[in-house]
């Protein structure tokens, strides 16, 4: 059988086809389950056998040519149908398709990068630690032994009979001090500790199970309550972008002496009372307090010769001040529409 002859019939039969339909007709009489390139392949096996190589391999050449002219053709076709459904629109194929939406940070973000900007420029460095913490760092290394009322205040998310989700992001304190010296080195210490903490608390407008903190801790010779006070001041007139009036009011924390409570006036009621700040005029922002002694020798520092203080800062209420949001619930609640309110909130 003349190969060349067959191949020159078919790929005139392909490019005769006038549109899809016809170009579908001839592929399936050619390519189909008994098609004539397909026949033409299987017959080789009809001839004797120093036939079969040379009549095999020109069989198969004329097949590849026959599917390259019947892809050319599809294209052909497809294009020729999208230009004429183009031309019957006034789509622009140049203009740049539809930007996907972008994501934003969590307002909690902001606040926290920006704190942690502020808390840099002020010689602070930042330290991270595990959020599945023992009850040693936990609780011990802090001043609150098993047998501590405190405890009771802090309902915990036990993991077994040694290790629990972190209630406060105080254990790094400990861990950044026996860190420093046991590498030999002496304060000067000033860390931020920004990171997730847990307690199994009824949740409502103002408490979450899930919840942020900034911790901070400063040990030196010489530090004072004074310090305690400019810092936290700086602080919140930095990042609330306003004046708030302040008061600071004595406060128990076992790994603090003395220690004390920080309170913000009620932004949403001016002080008169309401549902935020539970009638009170104020807003509970951080603790805070002098580094007792014991939590200092568990870090492996003298307090005979050094001494220090630390806050715990709530980046929640921090966050609800900020932007006069009057429900912590919101920041766990996943609502898109909540969230895209900061989408322009720069850092």
């Amino acid at each position: 059988m003349d190969t060349t002859a067959k191949q020159e019939e078919w790929l005139a039969s392909i490019a005769a086809a006038a549109d899809a339909g016809a170009l579908a007709a001839v592929e399936k009489r050619l390519l189909g389950p008994k098609g004539e390139v397909l026949e033409l392949v299987r017959s080789v096996t009809a001839l004797p056998k120093d036939e079969r190589p040379a009549f095999g391999k020109a069989a198969n050449l004329v097949k590849q040519a026959v599917e390259a002219a019947l892809a050319a053709a599809r294209e052909r076709f497809a294009d020729s149908a999208l230009k004429s459904e183009l031309e019957a629109t006034d789509f622009d194929p140049t203009e740049p398709g539809p930007r996907r939406a972008r994501g934003t940070l969590h307002p909690i973000t902001i606040v926290q990068n920006e704190l942690v900007d502020l808390f840099r420029s002020m010689g602070f460095r930042e330290a991270d630690g595990p959020e599945v913490e023992s009850e040693y760092f936990n609780f011990d290394a802090l001043n609150i032994p098993g047998d501590h009322p405190a405890r009771e205040s802090q309902d915990t998310f036990w993991l077994d009979d040694d290790n629990l989700l972190r209630t406060h992001t105080s254990p790094v304190q400990v861990r950044t001090m026996l860190r420093l010296s046991k590498h030999g080195f002496e304060p000067p210490l000033r860390v931020i500790v920004p990171g997730r903490c847990f307690r199994s608390e009824t949740v409502d407008k103002t408490h979450e199970h899930t919840f942020y903190q900034m911790e901070g801790l400063v040990v030196d010779r010489g530090v004072s309550v004074a310090n305690l006070i400019h810092t936290m001041k700086t602080c919140l007139r930095v990042i609330l972008e306003r004046d708030l009036q302040v008061r600071l009011r004595p406060g128990f924390f076992p790994f603090v002496e003395p220690g004390f409570e920080l309170d913000v006036n009620c932004p949403f009621c001016a002080g008169k009372g309401c549902s935020v700040c539970k009638q009170s005029g104020w807003i509970e922002i951080l603790p805070c307090g002098m580094v007792h002694p014991h939590v200092l020798r568990e870090g492996g520092i003298d307090p005979e010769e050094f001494t220090g203080f630390a806050f715990g800062m709530g980046l929640q209420r921090v966050v609800m001040l900020r932007y006069g949001i009057d429900d912590i619930r919101q920041f766990m609640g996943g609502d898109l529409r909540f969230l895209q309110q900061f989408a322009e909130v720069p850092r």
